[in-house]
């Protein structure tokens, strides 16, 4: 049957304490256990919940209506507390939590974020109460006779951002008090909305957004989320609550910008995500030329707010940032917009021609150069043809940043890649925790980060950045990639399954969804399936990402569909993938020979990521070969 998405309230109660009494009582739980369900069973069917199935101690069930839903839970739980309120009777204690998402059908069953979620949800409610996340409390407030108290923002496991959760209360409890929360404070910057008479204005707002992100990702205690994260919520019709629980953030900046020639006003709101209030709010009007005092002060100001202790280095760096003129800066804000707005080569020389014009209007503009390395370092990937020349382009232009601004951060993350394509290890290294000191919450920089550490073989640590990379952008394709991609590397099939789920609503095609379900499918040993969504991704698939599918067929035992493709016109024209890529489906068919050799040219060429040949399991033949240790050698791993 093929699957159906919908919207739907997702509903999971569970006994608690159950497999401890049953240890000590199985027949005694086992009554308790069917009492319980014949007491909820009939209530699901008089506020019309579809049970899905029995968790064995409890149930997942959908509703059309988060009222009824909530009107159900409520229910249960009142007619479980006049059972356990019966002399004689030993007490049946359930939790419940509701949610509200997207759900896929499959078969009798349903899938995604959606039930994930609301698993998670359940166990935060106290024995015998109901726990609604915040997709449910906004359909239901004031619309139960119940009060709904927010808890803290909570750190959910396998989940990649804390949710926001509301407790029903409930008069037969008495909720334990919460403990104080702790850790970063986690802010999101929306796009600023763009007032100036001139709509072609508009990048300035966007590329004031901007900074003002990168200038709060400077604070250790404050997690920023990303550009790219925050950026699809322009002229979003979301409230803030919903903003918030999405991103996992306590506090939301939103504001406007106004330019008509030299003269800017600036308005800015911080808003409590929690209370929906807000905490701070101003405007500035000045000239075009005060616009980086204006980002210093607001940057001081948030951090006053929300009780932020910054650092003396923090405060000089904040106070001490260099200046440029403002024609200068706003070329380079118009670099960065264009850069940023699309994977497409015309954007990345238009964004290089914005940069070049910034810096022959100032040259001691630091961020201008930083932005020609980015600009090269996506023209090298794009443009083969002269990867050599922009290669060298990207060194001078990141030597030049960091000469005019040793403390910036993002250059210093340029030179990492640099170093790490040059197989320094220890430099690249040190460059990629001198940029997180500058720029902790920097998402980019967690990912080279990681990259580089799975290529040392440090899985746990490159896990660990994985999952800091997410939480500062929560909304990126790559992160969320590269995340999964380890998960299944390192077997941690449950967690895999949860991201793989996430990169379809992510992707903008389907082929890295179906890659990655074909690759979990392998590491289960379910051929068939795996087979069947290697087919699905040959059909999106581009043709340089054929490699990837042909490296599905080949790990299945489908040598002769893996060689089809090798053996195709873009396989012979080495189209389908990198020399390193179609070196692993070398190894998977059992050609040895041929793969050092591709995996030789790669090394060569200093196009190779190693991440798959150091942890991928099925990989393990390979590297046993002797020629293993010494691509090992040659990159200063060994």
């Amino acid at each position: 049957m093929a699957a159906t998405r919908r919207l739907a309230v997702i509903m999971f109660t569970d006994m608690v304490g159950f497999s401890a009494s049953a240890q000590i009582d199985e027949s005694g739980a086992l009554t308790r256990l069917r009492e319980q369900e014949d007491l909820v069973r009939p209530l699901l069917v008089e506020y019309r919940g579809r049970e899905i199935k029995s968790t064995g101690d409890g149930f997942l069930v959908e509703f059309d209506s988060a009222l009824k839903a909530a009107q159900c839970a409520i229910e249960i739980q009142r007619r479980m507390h006049e059972r356990n309120s019966q002399r004689n009777v030993v007490p049946v204690q359930l939790r419940i939590g509701i949610h509200l998402g997207d759900v896929e059908q499959h078969g009798d069953d349903i899938f995604g974020d959606a039930v994930n979620i609301a698993a998670r949800v359940e166990p935060l409610a106290d024995p015998g109460g109901v726990c609604l996340s915040a997709q449910v409390f906004d359909q239901v407030r004031n619309k139960i006779p119940n009060a709904l108290e927010k808890l803290p923002p909570k750190d959910l496991k396998n989940l990649r951002f804390p949710i926001d959760v509301y407790r029903v209360a409930l008069p037969w409890l008495t909720p334990e008090p919460e403990s104080p929360t702790s850790g970063p404070v986690r802010l999101a910057v929306l796009p600023f909305v763009n007032m100036s008479p001139d709509p072609k204005d508009e990048y300035f707002a966007d590329g004031l957004t901007e900074e003002l992100i990168t200038i709060l990702s400077q604070l250790h205690e404050i997690r920023v989320i990303a550009r790219t994260s925050v950026f699809p919520y322009k002229a979003t019709s979301k409230s803030v609550s919903q903003i918030g629980t999405e991103l996992g953030v306590t506090s939301i900046l939103e504001g406007s910008v106004r330019k008509a020639s030299d003269q800017i006003r600036i308005t800015v709101q911080l808003i409590d995500v929690g209370t929906q209030e807000h905490a701070w709010a101003n405007t500035y009007d000045r000239q075009l030329k005060d616009v980086f005092a204006v980002q210093t002060e607001v940057a001081k100001r948030i951090a006053k707010v929300l009780k932020i202790k910054m650092k003396k280095v923090e405060e000089t760096r904040l106070e001490k940032r260099p200046v440029v003129r403002p024609d200068s800066y706003l070329a380079y804000l118009k670099g960065r917009s264009l850069l940023l707005s699309s994977w497409a080569e015309e954007n990345f020389r238009a964004a290089k021609s914005q940069f070049e014009l910034a810096i022959s209007i100032d040259p001691t503009n630091a961020r201008a150069y930083s932005g020609l390395a980015d600009a090269s370092t996506y023209l090298m990937v794009v443009d083969h043809a002269a990867s050599r020349e922009w290669d060298r382009q990207r060194r001078a232009y990141t030597a030049r940043a960091l000469e005019l601004d040793p403390e910036l951060g993002e250059a210093h993350c340029s030179l990492a890649a640099v170093v790490w394509d040059d197989f320094d290890y220890v430099r690249a290294e040190k460059e990629v925790q001198l940029a997180l000191s500058i720029i902790p919450g920097h998402a980019y920089v967690h990912h080279i980060y990681s990259a580089i550490l799975q290529d040392e073989g440090r899985a746990e640590e490159a896990l660990r950045e994985c999952a800091l990379a997410d939480e500062s952008d929560p909304h990126s394709l790559i992160n969320a990639l590269q995340h999964t991609l380890l998960l299944l590397m390192l077997r941690r099939l449950d967690e895999a399954k949860i991201k793989i789920e996430r990169l379809k609503d992510l992707s903008g095609s389907d082929q890295f969804y179906h890659w990655t379900l074909a690759w979990y499918h392998l590491c289960t040993s379910d051929i068939p399936q795996a087979l069947l969504e290697a087919a699905r991704t040959e059909e999106v698939a581009s043709e340089n990402n054929l490699g990837w599918v042909a490296l599905l067929y080949a790990a299945a035992g489908e040598k002769d569909r893996a060689k089809k493709i090798l053996e195709s016109p873009a396989g012979k024209a080495g189209k389908i993938g990198s020399p390193e890529q179609l070196a692993m489906v070398h190894a998977l068919l059992g050609d040895f020979d041929e793969c050092f050799r591709l995996l030789e040219k790669a090394v060569a060429e200093h196009r190779v990521a190693l991440q798959f040949w150091r942890l991928e399991p099925q990989l393990e033949p390979a590297r046993r070969d002797p020629r293993f240790a010494q691509v090992l050698k040659k990159m200063n791993l060994a």
